[in-house]
């Protein structure tokens, strides 16, 4: 995985997590909505907006994707095409790369992982979903697919099964301070739902 930025809105506030790969700029997680009836909010002052991406060169995709061509077996090269247009916001075509370097290299949870956050980006978080749920039956540690997992459960609507997905990532990586801002979203949504932050009490922080 190359980069891997991670932001969620909570009441017009966004929340950065930088869980992995980066370069320039930030991606981002697809913004669910607050959880229950919350007022609208001015956005509050927080990271600065991402410069706009560069359009992508057809120059370097063409030549990579020629090197594709020649190479078969080579799922890096996939990998990094799917990267390009995962960059680009492209999804379809970033997870067309992502299939092919999957078909090779089935195992490789990075990949997967990131071919399911194009389903999230794109509106399919129930594919995005299936993939994450794939990545964590052979890693259950693996920070950024538990995390998108939260975010396609949430978007399917499923608040509780999202705070409870965020809550396995806390209990996992409790000290990691780029995490600590999941706690407030996590005790919201018992809370809305009636449950309470009680129900899973989160471990100590910093």
């Amino acid at each position: 995985m190359r980069r891997d930025t991670l932001a969620f809105t909570l009441a017009g506030v966004v929340f950065g997590f930088v869980l992995g790969y980066m370069t320039a700029g930030w991606d981002s997680m697809p913004k669910p909505a607050p959880v229950a009836a919350a007022p609208a909010a001015a956005p509050a002052a927080g990271p600065a907006a991402a410069p706009s991406r560069a359009p992508i060169d057809p120059d370097e995709v063409k030549a990579m994707e020629t090197l594709a061509q020649r190479q078969p077996g080579d799922a890096a090269v996939r990998t990094e095409l799917g990267n390009l247009y995962m960059d680009h916001e492209r999804w379809d075509e970033a997870v067309r790369w992502y299939r092919e370097a999957l078909s090779i290299d089935p195992a490789n949870t990075e990949v997967r992982t990131d071919m399911g956050a194009c389903f999230v980006h794109s509106g399919r978080p129930e594919l995005g979903l299936a993939e994450f749920d794939t990545v964590l039956k052979a890693k259950p540690d693996h920070r950024n697919a538990l995390f998108n997992r939260g975010v396609a459960l949430l978007d399917l609507g499923r608040q509780t099964d999202a705070a409870d997905a965020w809550q396995a990532l806390l209990t996992r990586y409790p000290d990691d301070p780029q995490l600590q801002r999941l706690r407030a979203r996590i005790d919201e949504i018992r809370a809305a739902a009636g449950t309470g932050a009680a129900g899973a009490a989160p471990p100590k922080g910093r």
